[in-house]
């Protein structure tokens, strides 16, 4: 009830355990804080807290708009919702270096497992679409760099995630992930790779676990986890494809009511209110809340009859 009953080191060390178990790690991305115990409760290894997300949730393109302030408070929101280690999108870090480190030592107080900065130039895109720019490999490693020497907790994971392929080509990709690792990185995020084949290019390149985006309508093919896994990837996010069919679900609904005036046909295929229930454990809070009202504290009935006597005592002198 209210928090995960698991300590944030305890899921940091979590999900490094299971980065180096030789089992795909499967982190589908978090639509809502709801949506964290539902991929739990669904057998999954962690959650995603994307960044193109948050930035949908809040009505803006993932262009680098959102502030800290909002990543860091839907880190803390969807975090403390699971027992799983959650991995958070940090954009570039919000800034300079300094902002850098700031930027982890917040969504490390917000509890997050691990997180990941890119190497894009300010503003962003989508990693999927072209037109991106990287900052040269002094700044890439200048962002990591601030970010291993901010940490508190040693177990939070430091990603790196590189866009180098979509500007580049394939060879940069391998020689600015060594870098990042050489700068402390713990793991790699190569971005809009195309083929297995690259994928295991990067596998070869590093001694890091790596990072496979599966989104749709992306540059990387939709790959199967057994094929991901075949070319030794650790872990493997599906960032926004709950939104996706959370939004494609209320397109379809509202489109039949606006013509029929009624959600009644829907229904069978809405989520029930004891399915809401049961996530969001309300019968936890009913039992704790009836806990209180039954309690009696020892003493407060004499208490309660010392008072009614002194009462009387007074209407009888009055």
């Amino acid at each position: 009830m209210l928090h995960t009953t698991r300590t944030p080191t305890e899921k940091r060390l979590a999900l490094r355990e299971g980065l180096t178990s030789g089992t795909l790690q499967r982190f589908p991305g978090a639509f809502t804080p709801l949506s964290a115990p539902l991929i739990q409760e669904l057998g999954f290894e962690g959650v995603y807290i994307s960044g193109a997300v948050m930035a949908a949730e809040l009505g803006l393109p993932d262009v680098g708009l959102t502030t800290l302030t909002e990543v860091t408070r839907r880190g803390a929101e969807i975090s403390r919702m699971t027992d799983l280690p959650t991995l958070i999108d940090a954009d570039t870090g919000f800034g300079e270096p300094m902002n850098v480190a700031r930027t982890v030592q917040l969504l490390e107080d917000a509890g997050v497992s691990g997180l990941h900065l890119e190497d894009q130039v300010n503003p962003k895109r989508c990693g999927h679409l072209d037109g991106k720019e990287v900052v040269g490999l002094d700044v890439a490693v200048q962002r990591i760099a601030a970010a291993v020497a901010a940490r508190r907790d040693p177990e939070l994971l430091i990603m790196a995630r590189t866009d180098v392929r979509g500007v580049e080509g394939l060879p940069a990709v391998a020689d600015r992930a060594r870098a990042l690792v050489d700068a402390g990185a713990d793991a790699i995020f190569p971005e809009a790779l195309r083929t297995l084949e690259e994928f295991a290019a990067v596998r070869e390149a590093v001694d890091v676990p790596i990072l496979a985006n599966m989104t749709e309508f992306g540059k990387s093919p939709l790959f199967t986890h057994e094929q991901l896994a075949s070319v030794g990837v650790n872990l493997v996010i599906h960032p926004v494809s709950l939104l996706r069919i959370a939004f494609g679900a209320m397109e379809r609904e509202l489109r039949e009511l606006a013509a029929h005036g009624t959600l009644e046909p829907a229904v069978e295929r809405m989520q029930t209110r004891a399915r809401l229930y049961a996530l969001n454990d309300y019968a936890s809070y009913t039992r704790f809340d009836q806990h209180l009202v039954d309690f009696e504290v020892p003493g407060a009935a004499a208490s309660a009859a010392g008072a009614t006597d002194d009462e009387s005592d007074e209407e009888g002198a009055r």
